[in-house]
Protein backbone atom coordinates (compact mmCIF):
# COMPACT_ATOMS: atom_id res chain seq x y z
CA UNK A 1 0.00 0.00 0.00
CA UNK A 2 2.80 2.50 -0.77
CA UNK A 3 1.56 5.92 -2.74
CA UNK A 4 2.86 5.19 -6.54
CA UNK A 5 3.70 8.77 -6.55
CA UNK A 6 6.31 8.48 -4.35
CA UNK A 7 7.13 5.62 -6.23
CA UNK A 8 8.09 7.53 -9.43
CA UNK A 9 10.00 10.24 -7.58
CA UNK A 10 12.58 7.55 -6.78
CA UNK A 11 15.81 7.56 -9.00
CA UNK A 12 17.05 4.16 -9.64
CA UNK A 13 20.17 4.62 -7.23
CA UNK A 14 17.62 5.26 -4.89
CA UNK A 15 15.70 2.63 -5.70
CA UNK A 16 18.27 -0.42 -5.35
CA UNK A 17 18.99 1.34 -2.37
CA UNK A 18 15.78 0.60 -0.70
CA UNK A 19 15.49 -2.36 -2.07
CA UNK A 20 18.95 -3.62 -0.09
CA UNK A 21 17.29 -2.39 3.05
CA UNK A 22 14.58 -4.94 3.02
CA UNK A 23 17.08 -7.89 2.79
CA UNK A 24 14.58 -10.01 4.10
CA UNK A 25 12.15 -9.73 1.44
CA UNK A 26 11.24 -12.59 -1.25
CA UNK A 27 12.98 -10.73 -4.06
CA UNK A 28 16.24 -10.15 -2.21
CA UNK A 29 16.34 -13.04 -0.41
CA UNK A 30 16.31 -15.07 -3.65
CA UNK A 31 18.76 -12.41 -5.12
CA UNK A 32 21.48 -12.84 -2.48
CA UNK A 33 20.94 -16.66 -2.44
CA UNK A 34 21.59 -17.08 -6.37
CA UNK A 35 24.49 -14.78 -6.00
CA UNK A 36 26.04 -16.60 -3.05
CA UNK A 37 25.66 -19.76 -4.93
CA UNK A 38 27.50 -18.03 -8.00
CA UNK A 39 30.08 -16.16 -5.95
CA UNK A 40 31.33 -19.89 -3.99
CA UNK A 41 31.96 -21.11 -7.79
CA UNK A 42 34.24 -18.62 -8.42
CA UNK A 43 38.14 -18.21 -7.05
CA UNK A 44 38.59 -16.60 -3.36
CA UNK A 45 39.99 -13.39 -5.34
CA UNK A 46 38.55 -12.10 -8.93
CA UNK A 47 37.71 -9.45 -10.51
CA UNK A 48 34.25 -8.61 -10.95
CA UNK A 49 33.21 -6.77 -14.43
CA UNK A 50 30.84 -4.27 -12.55
CA UNK A 51 29.83 -3.52 -9.21
CA UNK A 52 26.95 -5.67 -7.72
CA UNK A 53 25.67 -2.86 -5.74
CA UNK A 54 26.22 0.33 -8.11
CA UNK A 55 24.54 2.90 -5.85
CA UNK A 56 26.77 1.74 -2.73
CA UNK A 57 29.81 1.48 -4.63
CA UNK A 58 28.90 5.07 -5.66
CA UNK A 59 28.45 6.41 -2.62
CA UNK A 60 32.33 5.06 -1.62
CA UNK A 61 33.55 6.84 -4.24
CA UNK A 62 33.35 4.62 -7.66
CA UNK A 63 33.36 5.76 -11.01
CA UNK A 64 32.34 4.23 -14.00
CA UNK A 65 35.59 4.99 -15.84
CA UNK A 66 39.09 3.31 -16.77
CA UNK A 67 40.92 3.55 -13.49
CA UNK A 68 38.66 2.05 -11.32
CA UNK A 69 38.80 -1.41 -10.60
CA UNK A 70 35.92 -3.58 -8.37
CA UNK A 71 37.37 -6.76 -6.89
CA UNK A 72 35.23 -9.17 -5.01
CA UNK A 73 36.84 -11.13 -2.34
CA UNK A 74 36.06 -14.05 0.16
CA UNK A 75 36.58 -14.25 3.94
CA UNK A 76 36.24 -17.34 6.08
CA UNK A 77 33.58 -15.86 8.77
CA UNK A 78 34.02 -16.69 12.60
CA UNK A 79 36.66 -15.79 15.45
CA UNK A 80 40.61 -16.15 15.75
CA UNK A 81 41.52 -18.91 17.03
CA UNK A 82 45.08 -19.34 18.82
CA UNK A 83 48.18 -21.04 16.83
CA UNK A 84 49.65 -22.89 19.35
CA UNK A 85 52.00 -25.71 18.83
CA UNK A 86 50.54 -29.02 19.50
CA UNK A 87 47.84 -28.08 21.48
CA UNK A 88 50.42 -27.00 24.38
CA UNK A 89 49.38 -23.60 25.77
CA UNK A 90 51.98 -21.94 28.21
CA UNK A 91 51.97 -19.75 30.71
CA UNK A 92 49.42 -18.60 33.48
CA UNK A 93 46.21 -20.25 33.28
CA UNK A 94 44.48 -16.82 32.52
CA UNK A 95 45.92 -16.59 29.41
CA UNK A 96 45.01 -20.43 28.21
CA UNK A 97 42.53 -18.85 26.26
CA UNK A 98 42.45 -20.97 22.58
CA UNK A 99 39.20 -20.43 20.99
CA UNK A 100 37.19 -17.40 22.85
CA UNK A 101 39.66 -15.14 20.79
CA UNK A 102 38.62 -11.72 18.82
CA UNK A 103 40.81 -10.58 15.88
CA UNK A 104 41.56 -6.79 16.45
CA UNK A 105 40.38 -5.51 13.11
CA UNK A 106 37.18 -6.50 11.24
CA UNK A 107 36.18 -8.78 8.19
CA UNK A 108 35.93 -6.00 5.90
CA UNK A 109 39.35 -4.82 6.64
CA UNK A 110 41.04 -7.78 5.92
CA UNK A 111 39.21 -8.68 2.50
CA UNK A 112 40.94 -4.98 1.95
CA UNK A 113 44.09 -5.84 3.08
CA UNK A 114 44.51 -9.19 0.93
CA UNK A 115 43.35 -7.73 -2.39
CA UNK A 116 45.46 -4.48 -1.67
CA UNK A 117 48.19 -7.21 -1.46
CA UNK A 118 48.02 -9.16 -4.18
CA UNK A 119 47.48 -5.57 -6.62
CA UNK A 120 50.33 -3.67 -5.72
CA UNK A 121 50.02 -1.71 -8.28
CA UNK A 122 46.43 -0.03 -7.37
CA UNK A 123 45.27 1.95 -4.21
CA UNK A 124 42.38 0.43 -2.23
CA UNK A 125 39.99 3.52 -2.00
CA UNK A 126 36.90 1.45 0.17
CA UNK A 127 34.93 -1.90 0.45
CA UNK A 128 31.42 -2.83 1.19
CA UNK A 129 29.62 -6.22 2.02
CA UNK A 130 27.50 -8.10 -1.09
CA UNK A 131 26.78 -11.55 0.53
CA UNK A 132 27.61 -13.94 3.26
CA UNK A 133 26.85 -17.57 4.08
CA UNK A 134 27.57 -19.92 7.15
CA UNK A 135 31.26 -19.94 6.68
CA UNK A 136 32.36 -17.09 4.42
CA UNK A 137 31.63 -13.10 4.07
CA UNK A 138 32.09 -11.68 0.51
CA UNK A 139 33.22 -8.12 -0.12
CA UNK A 140 33.79 -6.11 -3.12
CA UNK A 141 36.92 -3.38 -3.21
CA UNK A 142 37.30 -0.71 -5.08
CA UNK A 143 40.30 -0.10 -6.74
CA UNK A 144 42.08 3.06 -8.06
CA UNK A 145 45.23 2.81 -10.76
CA UNK A 146 46.90 6.30 -9.44
CA UNK A 147 49.11 5.89 -12.82
CA UNK A 148 46.31 6.19 -15.08
CA UNK A 149 45.64 9.13 -17.53
CA UNK A 150 42.17 9.74 -16.84
CA UNK A 151 42.94 9.20 -13.37
CA UNK A 152 45.89 11.64 -12.96
CA UNK A 153 44.57 14.44 -15.32
CA UNK A 154 40.75 14.13 -12.95
CA UNK A 155 40.72 17.44 -11.02
CA UNK A 156 38.98 16.00 -8.29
Amino acid sequence: SVNFADHCAMGAYKYLEELHKKKQSDAMRFILRMRCWEYRQLPVMHRAPRPSRPDKARRLGYKAKQGFVIYRVRVRRGGRKRPMLKGIVYGKPVHQGVKGLKFERNLRSVAEERVGRRCTNLRVLNSYWVNQDATYKYFEVILVDPHHNAIRHDPR
